[in-house]
C-alpha cells in the first residue's frame, strides 16, 4: 500500500475514534442532565398533587410525562435538522420504511415505551439517582446483541468491563429487591422494574439504532426514532388508556399545560434531544458496545447534578454500583486503536440496503 495512503487512513481512523469518544461523552454528561428536569417535574402541579393511591393512576402519570418528552425532544429535532438543511432528508428517510425506518421504528418502542417510561417510573417511585444508575447496566444488553446480531467485537477487556457492570448491577438492585422480599420495604417495586425496563431498553435500541445507522444518517435517524415514539404514545397508548381504563387521561394531559410543569419538560426536551444525537452519532464511529459503555457515564454526571440542586446524596449502595459501572464501562472503553478500527461485521443485508439507499445517507 502506498505509505501516504496508508498515513492519511491512519489519521482519518484516529480521526474518527476522536469523535467517536467525544460524542459519546457529550451524550453523557447531557443524559446526566436530563434526571434534574425529569425528576422536578415530579414536584409541579398536577402531578405533586396526584394522590398515588393506586398504581394505575402512578403509571398513567408516568405515560403522560413521557408523552410530553417524546413530543419537546422531537420539536428540538426538527430545528436541529432544519438547522443543518436535513428536513428534506428526513422526508426521504422516513419514506423508505422498508430499508432504514423500520430499524427506527422498531427501536423507539424500546428506547420510549420501555426505556424512558421505566426511567419515569423509577424517578416517581424511588427517585432520580436510582434511576440514572439502575440503568447502568444497559451497555451489557446492547453489545452483547450488538455481537450476536452482526458481529460487533467482545474483546477480553471488553468482557472484564461487562463482568464489573454486573457486580454493579447487583450492588444497586440487590438490597432493595431484598427489602421488598422480605415485606420490608416501602413498596417501590414499581420502581425497580422501571429501572429494569430503562436498562434492557436503551440496550436493546441501541443495538437497532446500529443497524439502522448502517444506512441512514445519525441526525435524520433520531428524529426519524422519536416521530415514531411520539405516534406510538399520541395514537396508541393514550387513546389506548382512555377508552380501555376510568383514568381521567385527558384531565392530566391538559392540566400538564401550566409554566412550570411545561418549563421543566422544555428543558427535558433540549438535554434529551442533543443527548440522543450526540448517542447516535458515536455508534457508527466506535461501535455501539464502546459508544453504549462511554455514554454509560451519565450515571456520574446525573448524581453531580442531582446533588448540586437537591443537596441529597444517593445511599451507599447506589454510589457503590455507580463506582462500578463507571470503572466497568472505562474497562471496556480503553482499546488500543487497531481494535476499535474494524468494530463490525458488516452484514449482507445491511449492504444489500446500503446499495438500495445510496441517495439517503449522506
Amino acid at each position: 500500500m502506498n505509505p501516504s495512503l496508508n498515513e492519511a487512513r491512519s489519521r482519518f481512523t484516529a480521526s474518527s475514534i476522536r469523535w467517536g469518544f467525544m460524542w459519546a461523552l457529550w451524550a453523557a454528561v447531557l443524559w446526566g442532565a436530563w434526571y434534574v428536569p425529569g425528576s422536578a417535574v415530579w414536584f409541579e402541579a398536577p402531578y405533586v398533587d396526584l394522590s398515588y393511591d393506586t398504581n394505575a393512576e402512578f403509571l398513567l402519570a408516568a405515560a403522560v410525562l413521557t408523552t410530553f418528552n417524546a413530543i419537546m425532544v422531537l420539536l428540538f429535532l426538527f430545528v436541529w435538522n432544519a438547522v443543518l438543511g436535513k428536513l428534506g432528508e428526513y422526508v426521504r428517510t422516513i419514506k423508505q420504511m422498508r430499508h432504514i425506518s423500520k430499524w427506527f421504528f422498531i427501536g423507539a418502542i424500546f428506547g420510549g415505551p420501555m426505556a424512558i417510561f421505566g426511567s419515569y417510573l423509577a424517578i416517581g417511585y424511588i427517585g432520580g439517582a436510582f434511576a440514572a444508575i439502575s440503568a447502568l447496566m444497559y451497555p451489557i444488553i446492547g453489545a452483547s446483541l450488538a455481537r450476536l446480531w452482526y458481529n460487533e467485537k467482545i474483546t477480553r477487556r471488553a468482557a472484564v468491563g461487562i463482568f464489573i457492570i454486573l457486580a454493579g448491577g447487583v450492588t444497586v438492585y440487590a438490597p432493595g429487591i431484598i427489602a421488598e422480599i422480605n415485606g420490608t420495604g416501602d413498596a417501590g417495586w414499581l420502581g425497580y422494574l422501571g429501572g429494569a425496563m430503562a436498562a434492557i431498553g436503551w440496550g436493546v435500541e441501541g443495538a437497532i439504532a446500529g443497524r439502522g445507522l448502517d444506512v441512514a444518517d445519525p441526525d435524520v435517524g433520531i428524529t426519524v426514532r422519536f416521530t415514531a415514539e411520539v405516534l406510538y404514545w399520541v395514537l396508541l397508548i393514550l387513546p389506548g388508556i382512555y377508552f380501555f381504563t376510568d383514568q381521567p387521561v385527558v384531565e392530566l394531559v391538559i392540566a400538564t399545560f401550566n409554566w412550570a410543569a411545561i418549563g421543566w419538560l422544555l428543558l427535558a426536551g433540549v438535554t434529551f434531544a442533543f443527548c440522543y444525537v450526540s448517542w447516535y452519532k458515536s455508534f457508527p464511529l466506535i461501535g455501539v458496545g464502546r459508544g453504549q459503555a462511554i455514554a454509560a457515564l451519565y450515571g456520574l454526571f446525573a448524581v453531580i447534578f442531582l446533588a448540586a440542586f437537591t443537596l441529597k446524596f444517593p445511599d451507599w449502595n447506589f454510589l457503590a454500583g455507580l463506582f462500578l459501572f463507571v470503572g466497568g464501562g472505562f474497562v471496556m472503553f480503553t482499546e488500543s486503536d487497531d481494535v476499535l478500527e474494524v468494530v463490525r461485521a458488516v452484514s449482507t443485508e445491511a449492504k444489500a440496503d446500503t446499495g438500495n439507499t445510496k441517495s439517503i445517507k449522506s
